[in-house]
């Protein structure tokens, strides 16, 4: 079926980059310094990891929110009242007194943050058809990949210098000056006629439910959150792989997570280029095959060979390779299923993907030693479930209005 011809004039490029930025970089300045976080506050690595786990949950929470809400109420709006909810948790991070007082104010800056990562999906679908959202999206993630790549390295550096505190303080000036430039330069684009708005809230919910139900959302977004999980057990597990087993400083993870940020841009890169040409379930299918060769090599080389820097970050290259290759295809899927519920698909695939992430990221806080090993493994069973997904989906011959995979 095709899709509608799009009405909504596009944001701003940049724009649309940096409220999707927002998120990634507030949820990775503070994980270098977590092994520092369980010294200060005196607590079990488990309990300091929270700060990494509340905050998938939390964007979960507030993506399930945003995207209902939007097809209600209007994008623009939904994206400065999450602006607004971030800079008053940064606020109560920078002055928590406590463990405690930081996960709850992480929490609420992630319900904040994720505002931006929904609508910039949702505002993209409303003004593109399927495989042009998709190479649309893949610059957006491209561009915001800076904000991942710095975000650890900036996060071990101000630790450093300043203490865990400066990690709220910094992203909350960034939310400031974002929130000004939402004001003035950021457009509505839900058309009158696109959404349910005028149906009530309730009928915004039960689209929400119909997505699920659907087969081939379900398709879509599971592979989205599988392959996310596979990057979020790596992201969880490496730090404490480079300072517990290899005896390294924080910024060590901070400048290999560079190249791994690089390697996710270098993927966004070629479905920018070729979704059209190929469309997005090759793309997908081919990303998360990738994502698969490199989880079971991240396996292996811990396995088999001495633990290095150089066998934990290549393979994890590879992964974020095949990630930026896939996501921002399983998403343009996803949200094409039902364009009329543009706003809810965003947010439901992306509340799928941080739960995933959360249960990744307890796992590996549970099992992982500072070998690696545990890493590695459960980067390797998200990948399988990721492929078995999508060979669900292919002998279920899944279908909805996009078409299926």
């Amino acid at each position: 079926m095709a899709d509608p011809t799009p009405q909504a004039a596009p944001p701003p490029a940049w724009l649309l980059v940096l409220i999707t930025a927002i998120g990634p970089l507030s949820l990775q300045i503070v994980v270098p310094a977590i092994p520092g976080l369980a010294a200060s506050f005196a607590v079990p690595a488990a309990t300091a990891q929270l700060t990494l786990t509340v905050y998938l949950l939390g964007v979960a929470v507030g993506q399930l929110a945003y995207g209902p809400l939007s097809d209600r109420y209007g994008r623009r709006p939904m994206a400065i009242a999450g602006l607004v909810i971030f800079l008053a948790a940064s606020v109560l991070g920078t002055l928590a007194q406590s463990i405690g007082g930081l996960i709850a104010a992480r929490a609420l800056q992630a319900i904040g943050a994720c505002s931006g990562m929904v609508l910039a999906r949702a505002m993209i679908r409303d003004c593109y058809p399927r495989d042009r959202s998709a190479s649309v999206m893949a610059y957006v993630f491209m561009g915001m990949t800076v904000a991942p790549m710095l975000a650890p390295i900036m996060g071990a550096l101000l630790d450093d210098a300043f203490g865990w505190r400066s990690l709220m303080v910094l992203p909350g000036l960034a939310g400031l000056v974002l929130l000004i430039a939402v004001l003035l330069r950021l457009p509505e684009t839900l058309r009158h006629e696109q959404g349910t708005q005028h149906g009530g809230f309730g009928s915004v919910v039960a689209s929400s439910l119909v997505l699920l139900r659907t087969p081939a959302f379900g398709v879509y977004a599971g592979c989205f959150a599988t392959s996310s999980a596979v990057f979020f057990a790596f992201l969880g597990g490496a730090p404490f792989v480079v300072v517990r087993g290899l005896g390294l400083p924080a910024t060590a993870y901070g400048l290999g997570f560079m190249l791994v940020s690089l390697a996710y841009a270098a993927g966004n890169f070629v479905t920018a280029r070729l979704a059209v040409r190929l469309g997005v379930i090759k793309l997908l299918s081919l990303g998360t095959a990738v994502t698969f060769v490199s989880a079971g090599l991240a396996l292996a080389l811990i396995l088999l060979r001495p633990p290095s820097l150089v066998n934990l970050f290549a393979p994890a290259m590879l992964m974020a390779l095949g990630n930026g290759v896939a996501q921002a295809n399983a998403m343009a899927a996803a949200v094409s299923v039902r364009p009329q519920s543009a706003g809810a698909a965003s947010g439901l695939s992306g509340a799928i993907q941080m739960a995933a992430g959360a249960v990744a990221t307890v796992a590996v806080a549970a099992l992982e030693t500072g070998s690696g090993v545990a890493t590695a493994a459960l980067m390797l069973a998200f990948a399988t479930l990721c492929q078995a997904i999508l060979v669900a989906g292919r002998r279920g011959s899944a279908s909805g209005p996009a078409g299926g995979p």
